[in-house]
C-alpha cells in the first residue's frame, strides 16, 4: 500500500515581519555582548532547529518583539494561518543583587566612564561575577521558554528565531540586556552617578588636601621658577593614545535641548571628536 508523498509545509511569508540584518553565511551577534547571548542559545538547542530558526529570523517570520524586565513576548508566523505565541523568560536580579553590581561597576573607573557614555565595557561580566550573579544565561534553568506550536522540542525553531533577533537588538542597544535583567538605562545611570559622586569615589579627602598644602609651597613663592621643569622629570614617560571612550563628556551629558537639526547630535559629535583625536595623534607623532 502506497501512502503517497506529501510536501513539507512551508511557513507563510508575512508582509510586516522583522527581518534580520544578518545575511546568510554571516554570524549573528556582531558585538561581544550579543555574541554571548547567542552562545547561550546555541548550547541549548540542536543544530537543525538553530538553522531553521536563523532562516525564520532572516525571512521576517517574527512579527514583534516586546522586551520587558524578565520576559520577551513575540509572535512568529509559521505554516498555519494563526501566528504562534512565543515567550522567553529570564529571572530579573533582585534589588540587593543590582546594588552589589552597581557598587562593582562604580569601583572601576572605566566601567563607569563607558556606561555613562552609553557604551558596554567588554569585561562588564566581572561586575556581575563580583555580585555572585550572571548577566547572561549560564544554565538551561536560567531560561524558561514556551511556544504555542505543535513541535515537541523546547526551544523550537520559532523560539530560536526570536532569540537570534534579540541578539541583533542587543547589538544596537546593549542596555536592553540590563532591562531584561530588571534595570533600565536610566536607573543604572542614576545609581552610577550617585556612587561616583559619593565620598571616596573620586572626591578629594581632607587628609589628601592637607598633604598637598604641606608638600607644595604657595604659588606666589614659585613664580620665578614656574616654567622650569624641576627635578625628577627626566624619567617622566607620557603615553599618547586615543581615549577609550570617544566623546565621553558629550555622551554623558546627552544632546542639548535646543538641538532639533539633523544629523543626529550624538552621531555628529562622535565624528567630530574622532577627527579631533586623529588630528592630535598626527601632530604628536609627526604624521
Amino acid at each position: 500500500m502506497s501512502w503517497g508523498w506529501f510536501p513539507k509545509a512551508k511557513p507563510r511569508r508575512p508582509a510586516n515581519g522583522i527581518k534580520a540584518k544578518t545575511g546568510r553565511g554571516q554570524q549573528f551577534g556582531k558585538s561581544w555582548w550579543a555574541s554571548q547571548w547567542i552562545k547561550a542559545l546555541e548550547r541549548l538547542v540542536d543544530s537543525g532547529r538553530l538553522q531553521r530558526g536563523r532562516s525564520y529570523a532572516r525571512s521576517g517570520q517574527v512579527l514583534n518583539l516586546d522586551i520587558k524586565p524578565g520576559r520577551i513576548d513575540s509572535r512568529v508566523q509559521g505554516s498555519r494561518a494563526q501566528p504562534y505565541k512565543v515567550y522567553i523568560e529570564i529571572e530579573p536580579l533582585t534589588d540587593k543583587e543590582w546594588n552589589k553590581v552597581a557598587d562593582a561597576m562604580a569601583s572601576q573607573a572605566i566601567f563607569a566612564a563607558k556606561l555613562l557614555a552609553g557604551e558596554m565595557p567588554q569585561n562588564i561580566e566581572e561586575a556581575f561575577a563580583a555580585a555572585g550573579v550572571n548577566l547572561f544565561p549560564a544554565r538551561r534553568s536560567d531560561l524558561v521558554t514556551e511556544c504555542s506550536c505543535p513541535d515537541y522540542a523546547n526551544p523550537c525553531k520559532h523560539i530560536a528565531a526570536v532569540y537570534y533577533l534579540l541578539g541583533e537588538q542587543f547589538d544596537e542597544d546593549p542596555f536592553l540586556i540590563f532591562k531584561l535583567r530588571g534595570r533600565d538605562k536610566d536607573k543604572i545611570m542614576s545609581a552610577l552617578r550617585a556612587r561616583r559622586a559619593a565620598p571616596g569615589k573620586g572626591a578629594a579627602r581632607p587628609e589628601v588636601e592637607a598633604q598637598v598644602e604641606e608638600t607644595f609651597a604657595p604659588l606666589e613663592e614659585c613664580l620665578e621658577h614656574f616654567w622650569e621643569a624641576g627635578e625628577g622629570l627626566g624619567g617622566l614617560r607620557l603615553a599618547i593614545a586615543a581615549p577609550q571612550v570617544n566623546a565621553a563628556l558629550v555622551k554623558r551629558l546627552g544632546a542639548p535641548l535646543f538641538w532639533r537639526d539633523k544629523p543626529e547630535f550624538m552621531a555628529l559629535m562622535d565624528q567630530v571628536y574622532a577627527a579631533i583625536t586623529q588630528a592630535a595623534l598626527d601632530v604628536a607623532f609627526g604624521e
